[in-house]
């Protein structure tokens, strides 16, 4: 079972998130906090496996809170919640020491998922989150010297650029006509090779070595897929 602490100062919200948890076979809400203070407090107490955290809480807010949950001796995933602007608060929250970062007007599903993601040990970011980093990341200078990636084939180039472009896995299956389980496999081998956690890090370390301006061009012609056998990749 995966373990929440939810941490809200909106009662109505926390109640919502709970009954939306609690539909869930796999994961258990053992505490709730009405600030970020008492998050901290309760997390000492119950020691959750991840910990649904609003930005805006009075006294010790999300950011505060992550930040002392991350300096604990046995810290938990920090999954960060907000109906606030991502841009403002996502790089504070990140560096804060938070692993994802969700608007509260996610789906149910994307909300699962984000707890489950989190909870493995993956980063689990909006779309808008990932949008604002690349963005971020294709707006400052290159640096002096680019970093060098490992040897990558090219349908793996192909396929970090997508990456570092925000698509999900069906969307990189369809600019390249490949099938979203042979897409996932060669995410893995990406993911493996460049010693990323996260298609963010993955993404952003593809623009950092230049490969940021590949994403217009046009894919070269697939070849045969050898996750697909013999026919169409």
């Amino acid at each position: 079972m995966i373990r929440v602490l939810l941490a809200d100062d909106e009662a109505l919200v926390r109640a919502g998130l709970r009954l939306l948890l609690q539909t869930a076979p796999d994961i258990t809400v053992v505490a709730e906090a009405d600030d970020g203070r008492a998050a901290v407090e309760a997390c000492a107490r119950v020691t959750p496996d991840v910990v649904l955290l609003d930005v805006q809480m009075p006294g010790l807010d999300g950011v505060g809170a992550a930040r002392e949950l991350s300096a604990l001796p046995a810290p938990p995933r920090i999954l960060m919640l907000t109906t606030f602007d991502a841009e403002t608060y996502l790089l504070p929250a990140l560096r804060a020491g938070a692993h994802g970062f969700l608007l509260k007007d996610a789906q149910p599903g994307q909300v699962l998922d984000a707890v489950r993601n989190t909870a493995a040990g993956l980063h689990a970011l909006a779309p808008e989150a990932v949008n604002h980093l690349v963005a971020r990341a294709a707006a400052e200078p290159p640096p002096a010297v680019p970093p060098r990636l490992p040897p990558l084939t090219p349908r793996e180039r192909e396929v970090l650029v997508a990456i570092a472009d925000g698509l999900s896995n069906a969307q990189i299956g369809r600019r390249l006509s490949l099938r979203v389980p042979t897409v996932k496999a060669h995410v893995s081998r990406i993911m493996e090779k460049l010693h990323c956690e996260s298609r963010v890090q993955a993404g952003l370390l593809a623009m950092r070595a230049g490969l940021g301006g590949e994403a217009s061009r046009p894919p070269t012609p697939p070849g045969p897929d050898p996750h697909l056998g013999r026919g169409a990749p």
